[in-house]
């Protein structure tokens, strides 16, 4: 559908955080292959106390869900928001703080992390103001969201803004709740200790640590999903009605869930099976959601042998039926008692990480990048392919290694002899896992240089920009996703 408009869109930061989605996610991911290299070569640790796997890791992991996968939910929610509420964005100058203010998160983190200083609960150093930050930062992005969507051009408020909406919502209560922290006065200004205790501070992390996944990581990119696959296949949403529902349903259900990483410990036998319960019920409204997104293919399906673009999409969303499905297969406790503290679970994260987030957003990305620069297409076609095959073999080479290791450490560690005695020392365990890590630093590895191919086609486009086509595009065309 295109109809035009007199308003100019804001398009200045989609592009920087579009731009800034590909460089984080460089540096995220460089990242991960160091810490994947140190498990197969330890020594690469150095001995220097920032350049280890412990200080490393939570680096790596925040680099790539907030810096790469926020940078990503930022750009796209700014670029479809404008683009289905035919209006500019609420509050520019507000709009440019987040982009501002979440670069600055990011790099706050970047420092303090590997020097140690991070937020474990029971004890805080430095982060508590880092944490103020974000949640001053996430509050403009729900003021310019929600701004934008009272200011709308049209009656209609499209799905995908729904999910958007949703996510910044449940991100915001999930992290000023998790965060909050009583100071230590006599220990100066950047010291603090978790307002909660015990089992109950347990749960509480995994209220936000699996809702984060529900919402960060699931409802934020399930918005990015309903606008750009429709976009890049050019056919409407297989089932307008079925996507509210997807919505409705996982929302309600999704935010019980989180007890199930507490399986076997202190927390209550009644909250754990309860949140076993919400995970089993979670894979109907996913895989609802993900057998509408490949439906809105129907009649385009030969466009996937010419669209590279539109196979990272359709990829993105079968990682996401798989790891919606093996998700709630290892919330039961009898698989959990496998698989728990395994290399299965960071597997499983990946499967999400790496084939439903990265891939949508990168799909996402090469759709909305040229539009946003006045070109027709990225700069290399080939390149996207390339990209795309180095993507889809990296992930499943990382996750199916993954898989071999964690279900041989969750049988060697539960082996006893007749004796009562452990069969298996955890040493043999590693040894065993040794041939798993070099394969999964090998896809790894691929998935990285895929993502440097991603920023030469960016770079060289962005240099071929074509400002004219660029304005003329911002100002009067409007391409509804409806």
């Amino acid at each position: 559908m295109n109809t035009t408009t007199s308003s100019a869109y804001n398009y200045k930061v989609v592009r920087q955080f579009a731009i800034m989605t590909v460089v984080w996610g460089i540096v995220g991911m460089l990242v991960g292959v160091l810490i994947a290299a140190q498990l197969v070569w330890p020594q690469l640790n150095l001995d220097i106390p920032w350049l280890t796997y412990g200080r490393l890791r939570p680096l790596h992991t925040n680099a790539v869900i907030f810096a790469f996968g926020g940078s990503a939910l930022f750009a796209t929610c700014y670029y479809s928001v404008q683009r289905t509420c035919q209006t500019t964005l609420f509050a520019p100058k507000l709009a440019a703080f987040t982009f501002w203010g979440w670069q600055l998160v990011i790099l706050c983190a970047a420092l303090s992390l590997p020097l140690g200083y991070t937020t474990s609960k029971e004890y805080a150093e430095l982060e508590w103001p880092i944490d103020i930050l974000i949640a001053i930062v996430w509050v403009s992005f729900g003021i310019v969201f929600f701004g934008t969507l009272v200011i709308r051009k049209v009656k209609h408020i499209y799905v995908g803004n729904w999910f958007y909406g949703g996510f910044i919502l449940t991100v915001a209560m999930l992290h000023i709740v998790n965060s909050m922290e009583m100071p230590v006065l006599s220990g100066g200004l950047i010291k603090s200790y978790s307002a909660y205790a015990g089992a109950t501070d347990a749960m509480v992390q995994w209220w936000y640590g699996h809702n984060a996944v529900g919402f960060f990581l699931t409802a934020g990119f399930l918005g990015m999903m309903y606008y750009f696959v429709p976009k890049q296949a050019e056919r409407p949403i297989y089932s307008y009605r079925l996507s509210i529902v997807h919505f409705w349903a996982l929302i309600a259900v999704y935010i019980w869930a989180g007890p199930h990483h507490l399986h076997y410990t202190a927390l209550p036998d009644w909250a754990q099976s309860l949140g076993m319960i919400m995970s089993l019920i979670l894979l109907a409204p996913s895989w609802g959601g993900m057998i509408n997104g490949m439906m809105t293919l129907s009649g385009a399906w030969h466009k996937l042998r010419s669209d590279p673009i539109l196979r990272f999409l359709v990829v993105s969303l079968a990682f996401y039926g798989m790891s919606t499905f093996e998700g709630p297969m290892m919330s039961i406790k009898t698989v959990n008692a496998l698989s728990h503290y395994t290399d299965w679970t960071v597997g499983h994260v990946h499967a999400g990480a790496l084939g439903w987030v990265a891939m949508v957003s990168i799909g996402s990305l090469y759709h909305l990048i040229p539009r946003l620069f006045g070109r027709e297409q990225m700069y290399s076609v080939n390149l996207i392919n390339t990209h795309f095959w180095m993507s889809t073999i990296g992930t499943v080479l990382y996750i199916a290694s993954l898989w071999v290791n964690g279900i041989a450490q969750g049988l060697m560690w539960r082996a006893v002899n007749d004796d009562g005695t452990l069969t298996y020392t955890f040493q043999e365990a590693i040894n065993l896992s040794h041939p798993g890590f070099v394969v999964r630093l090998i896809g790894g590895s691929i998935f990285f240089a895929g993502m440097l191919l991603m920023a030469f086609n960016v770079w060289k486009t962005i240099r071929s920009a074509d400002p004219a086509k660029a304005a003329v595009a911002n100002r009067f065309t409007v391409e509804g996703a409806h």
